[in-house]
């Protein structure tokens, strides 16, 4: 995800965002300790778009 698609989302929705990312998050770890995971570099890649979320939270406050 682009900043520029972030960035045109409201507080709310990029708030929204961020707890489905940690969400997908959680149940790629659960399928990474089972096995069953076809991309891991996926972990990494989300946790880089909250990051970009929470920066722009941040940058609106």
């Amino acid at each position: 995800m682009k900043a520029s698609e972030i960035r045109k989302m409201t507080s709310e929705e990029m708030v929204q965002k961020v707890e489905n990312l940690k969400q997908e998050i959680f149940n790629l770890r659960f399928q990474k300790e089972a096995g069953q995971i076809e991309n891991p570099n996926k972990i990494r890649v989300l946790k880089k778009d909250i990051s970009r979320c929470m920066t722009i939270i941040q940058e609106m406050k």
